[in-house]
């Protein structure tokens, strides 16, 4: 069973502990995996369009100047205090073109009530957007704005990962706060088990923002850290590349995807492509531990 590499920068001969994304291929993979999962799925028409916001993202991030990335002395102040190199609340302000740029390309073929959230985005003024990310950002982004995350969440995620990309994955090391980005310091949005000779079944959380991923061991909680109360769960029928993991000591949950069980797994569109997963958990009193940002005003979070 063979699977693309491009994504994430290869690891050496040990297994890396981070993996950090290529962004010149990402989201021309992730585009490919919604368009493969929308056939034939009950919300085909939504992880279609979803893979066309995927394609916008990777044109976006091309057209996108290298950014700078931290200096020596924000670098310093990472490594000595246990601090994400990449500060989330601090945004380039270069994320507005390319969410301008993302807006554009996906009007003329949006459903309608996207294609007014993204018209309403494409003529707003500065102000109006940097007031949209720092809310999202910070968790607090006011429910009238919904229509409007999902797209403002693309264009941050675009420039987040092209920083994360160009970083020296020995700037990375754990955060005092328990399972979040060595990156940037955000919520991933699920973990997956990976093939390949250096990572073969190892465990690796995905950043919700910056696609980064960082190992962590199997069986235990990604939220609580702990490993007495920990269970799978899966849509019945079995075989399926896409499990929630619940804990319950804490009361929560965050799905597990397999590359065993399909190589072209992603953990935001597969995440997206099974709803009827969290459902069932939420249903059994578990709450989602981290946020699909491309879901983030319907998830009302």
């Amino acid at each position: 069973m063979q699977t693309s590499n491009l994504a994430f920068q290869p690891p050496a001969e040990e297994a890396a502990p981070y993996l950090l994304p290529v962004a010149g291929t990402l989201f021309a993979e992730r585009a490919d995996r919604f368009a493969a999962l929308a056939e034939g799925h009950s919300l085909g028409d939504w992880l279609a369009f979803l893979g066309r916001l995927s394609r916008a993202q990777h044109d976006a991030l091309q057209a996108l100047p290298e950014l700078p990335l931290p200096d020596a002395a924000r670098l310093a102040q990472a490594k000595t205090h246990a601090m994400p190199p990449l500060d989330a609340s601090a945004p380039p302000a270069v994320w507005r073109d390319a969410l301008r740029r993302i807006a554009g390309q996906l009007a003329a073929d949006a459903p309608e009530g996207a294609r007014r959230a993204l018209e309403a985005l494409a003529a707003s003024d500065d102000a109006w957007l940097d007031r949209l990310a720092a809310g999202l950002l910070a968790g607090e982004a006011p429910a009238e704005d919904a229509a409007e995350l999902p797209f403002v969440a693309a264009a941050l995620q675009v420039v987040f990962t092209q920083l994360a990309g160009r970083l020296d994955a020995s700037a990375l090391q754990p955060l005092d706060a328990a399972g979040v980005c060595p990156c940037c310091g955000s919520a991933p949005v699920a973990s997956i088990v990976r093939i390949g000779s250096a990572i073969a079944n190892l465990r690796y959380l995905h950043c919700s923002l910056c696609n980064t991923e960082w190992n962590v061991p199997r069986a235990v909680c990604t939220a609580c850290g702990g490993d007495k109360e920990v269970a799978l769960h899966e849509i019945e029928g079995g075989g399926h590349p896409v499990r929630a993991e619940t804990c319950d000591s804490c009361k929560s949950y965050l799905k597990i995807v397999y590359q065993d069980k399909d190589p072209r797994v992603d953990p935001v569109a597969d995440d997206l492509a099974t709803l009827a997963l969290d459902l069932l958990v939420d249903e059994a009193g578990y709450q989602r531990s981290g946020p699909n940002l491309l879901l983030i005003g319907a998830q009302g979070e």
